[in-house]
């Protein structure tokens, strides 16, 4: 029950930082089951998916991947207790809003329809789960609104690139030379793309402020050591 606590009151922003300072093995757990979960249910009507995807596996090694990037992001802004497991624990735990992914809307109403509501679970959950990074960030770094803002943005920016340019690549190519099967995740696709030409031209001046705001952030714990 206490696991279960955490995740509502995680998912609804009112975890305390003591609470994620408190984040054990049952949390991590947990929070490793619901990606394998979430993973599986997300990719097991997607013909076009790898066997990893469709067994939850490639969901389980992604959120491994994105906690070790999110953790290396931070530690040259030397935050007291910032470790890789409580990240990945984290990011976990926030697995759980994908399960709308899951929803087999296809089977309930037509390819149009489908694609429509599939569009907005995919942008309720990118907000719900961008907003919680953000949530965790500010709450356990306690660093100021715009270094918040930049380590917030610029992973996200940079991984929605990447992965979309590696691994949504079939899918631009039928969509830019016309889809001839229409699939429920057409649409959500199409926003991917959409969503990766913001990120690349959002990439470079995140990268320029992270830089900036390292500086700044070292020049002052110099300072503060110094004073001491």
């Amino acid at each position: 029950m206490n696991v279960i606590s955490t995740i509502i009151r995680l998912l609804t922003f009112r975890l305390s930082r003591d609470e994620m300072l408190s984040f054990d093995r049952k949390h991590f757990i947990a929070g490793l089951i619901g990606t394998w979960i979430v993973g599986m249910g997300r990719y097991w009507d997607d013909s076009g998916a790898k066997l990893l995807q469709h067994l939850g596996l490639g969901s389980v090694i992604y959120i491994f991947a994105l906690a070790l990037f999110i953790w290396i992001i931070l530690l040259p802004y030397q935050v007291k207790d910032w470790n890789y497991f409580r990240v990945l624990t984290f990011i976990g735990l926030t697995s759980f809003p994908a399960i709308f992914y899951a929803i087999p809307v296809e089977r309930f109403c037509t390819i149009e329809t489908a694609n429509t509501i599939n569009v907005w679970f995919l942008a309720i959950v990118a907000a719900w789960r961008l907003a919680l990074l953000f949530f965790f960030l500010k709450r356990f770094t306690r660093l100021n609104l715009i270094n918040i803002i930049t380590v917030t943005l610029m992973p996200i920016c940079i991984i929605i690139s990447v992965l979309t340019l590696l691994n949504l690549h079939r899918v631009v190519f039928n969509i830019m030379g016309g889809v001839r099967n229409p699939t429920p995740h057409d649409a959500a696709y199409f926003v991917l793309i959409y969503l990766t030409g913001i990120s690349l031209v959002l990439s470079i001046p995140l990268i320029l402020s992270y830089i900036i705001s390292i500086y700044l952030r070292r020049k002052k714990l110099k300072e503060k050591d110094q004073n001491q």
